[in-house]
């Protein structure tokens, strides 16, 4: 088992572990400290973006987990790499000063091209708390399907932007569940090793947790579970432990102490912008082109692939339209901004040779939240740490893994939240609407009843046990559970399925797919180390094999 795998509290090796930052666990926003964090600054996009007529070696669409690690590792080998990123740089501060909103302040910089917030926590007291913003090309895309809303990171560092850092490396008994065609030891012996190692987890002191006042609400629920007989497990996350130790003590700016991570985290966090996006940078080899949207990508007359795309301003209107030419094409767009392409490509006549298989397979990973009303002596905290530090394990009982998670309101709410991924069965499908110009997904919100049963059987339990009950007034009036949303799309273009078993596409040689949409749904726990080991294994065997 992975040092960085999940364990129960008496566990050796607690001292390794780090704690769980949740995929957006957190009601919907982020703040900002007073002063801008340096590291932003120096992983800036310094150089110009693409040139219409230009002819590279590689181009990769997204600056998430999978792109980044594509980028870096092709650079090293010596490739000259352009990547394409539809969201901003987010490496210059706004006009107060701050690269990034506040949580209980949303404002422009908050949503993608939206005009009014969309939290996920959308009430509090039964009173709607969503707010009327300016248009703007912000950092969280909450993006509404038929039956669900699927929120993403928009920017240079693509989910890493705006997820909690929950760095999880899944137990090894569920692995050939999550991936069946890959070899597991491979996996568990040297791909997640390295992605954790480049990701920079690293650990949490459990004493000070213990005594903290910003974790009260995670002892809270480690003692509801406890005495219900569910263990409870601390997690790895990216979080720099010691610099929230700083700031609960009140010596530096305050980052996750002050409720910064579904917006943006200027401090503490490790983005992708601070580990392998500024490695790959500092190779002199990768140039990102920020606010530029791949639109098409066909066959061209002389070889590799012509490429459209579209330069957006930050009201998302096209100001210029680009074309060149790449050898090598990696989508790396998300789950959803990659499945959504290549059905469109497909569909379109772009690149009809894609297989059937295009567009299946996606799965929420089985999300939904809830609240519980504790009682008057169980209080959670007025300050709460934004990233969660611990879950509720009853995956091999119930089919559910529950985040503990904080609710940073500012006040005392007696309230503790969670947010499930759960052991959902059910698949949906992308396709293409010929008549709307635009991709349908056909998920189902009545298939969220199973994830919702899985995740009773923590809770029922717990309830019981307290004599507490359910929260009614977060998630709309008289409404128990958020079943409408996921912070995790998995699926859509299938390893060794919609591609080969390392991420190459069937039907053209030099188009490969190197993100969350290789893993069918689900992965157990939060996906990112699962997504950034997988590519660290197909970006291998491709730069050995196709270079």
């Amino acid at each position: 088992m992975s040092d960085n795998t999940v364990r129960g509290k008496g566990s050796r090796g607690v001292s390794r572990r780090r704690f769980l930052a949740g995929t957006g666990s957190i009601l919907g926003a982020v703040t900002l400290s007073a002063h801008v964090n340096p590291a932003y600054a120096e992983t800036s996009a310094a150089t110009a973006p693409i040139d219409s007529g230009a002819h590279v070696p590689v181009l990769v669409i997204g600056t998430g987990y999978g792109g980044s690690v594509a980028a870096l590792r092709l650079a090293q080998a010596g490739v000259d790499v352009q990547m394409i990123e539809m969201g901003m740089a987010w490496d210059t501060p706004g006009s107060d000063g701050k690269i990034f909103c506040n949580t209980t302040t949303p404002d422009n910089r908050s949503y993608w091209l939206r005009t009014k917030t969309k939290q996920p926590l959308s009430n509090f007291f039964g009173i709607p708390i969503d707010k009327s913003i300016p248009k703007y090309t912000g950092i969280l895309d909450a993006e509404d399907f038929a039956g669900i809303t699927v929120y993403q990171g928009r920017g240079v560092g693509g989910g890493s932007l705006v997820n909690g850092g929950m760095a999880v490396t899944p137990k090894r008994e569920n692995f050939a569940s999550i991936l069946p065609s890959v070899n597991a030891d491979e996996m568990y012996n040297t791909y997640y090793p390295r992605a954790n190692s480049n990701l920079g987890v690293g650990t949490i002191d459990p004493a000070w947790f213990d005594t903290v006042d910003c974790y009260q609400f995670a002892r809270v629920g480690r003692k509801h579970a406890q005495r219900s007989g569910f263990p409870f497990v601390f997690v790895p996350d990216v979080y720099d432990w010691d610099y929230m130790k700083q700031e609960s003590a009140g010596t530096v700016p305050k980052s996750a102490v002050a409720g910064e991570i579904l917006y943006g985290n200027n401090y503490g966090k490790k983005s992708l912008q601070k580990t392998y996006i500024a490695q790959a940078k500092a190779t002199g080899k990768v140039t990102i082109s920020p606010l530029h949207k791949v639109t098409s990508v066909a066959p061209a007359s002389g070889g590799g692939y012509t490429v459209v795309i579209d330069q957006i301003n930050t009201n998302g209107d096209t100001t210029v339209t680009k074309t060149v030419t790449a050898d090598r094409v990696f989508f790396g767009a998300g789950s959803v901004g990659t499945s959504k392409l290549l059905v469109r490509l497909k569909a379109t006549g772009a690149l009809p040779n894609l297989n059937s298989e295009i567009g299946k397979g996606w799965g929420d990973n089985g999300n939904v939240m809830c609240g519980r009303a504790n009682h008057l002596w169980d209080p959670t905290g007025k300050i709460q740490a934004s990233i969660p530090c611990g879950g509720i394990d009853n995956w091999t009982a119930g089919g559910a893994f529950a985040e503990v998670a904080p609710l940073p309101t500012g006040i005392e709410t007696y309230a503790s939240f969670y947010l499930s991924i759960t052991n959902t069965p059910h698949r949906a499908s992308f396709s293409w609407n010929a008549a709307a110009n635009k991709v349908d997904l056909d998920w189902q919100q009545a298939w969220k009843q199973t994830s919702i049963d899985m995740a009773k059987t923590i809770f029922d339990k717990i309830n019981a046990k307290e004599g507490t009950i359910y929260r009614t007034d977060l998630f709309g009036v008289y409404k128990i559970w958020n079943d409408t949303l996921t912070y995790h799309p998995l699926g859509g273009a299938v390893l060794n399925k919609a591609t080969d078993n390392y991420g190459r596409l069937h039907g053209y040689t030099g188009l490969y797919v190197i993100d969350g949409s290789l893993i069918p749904g689900n992965t157990s726990v939060n996906p990112f180390v699962t997504i950034t080991a997988l590519a660290e294994r197909n970006i291998e065997k491709i730069i050995a094999t196709d270079l």
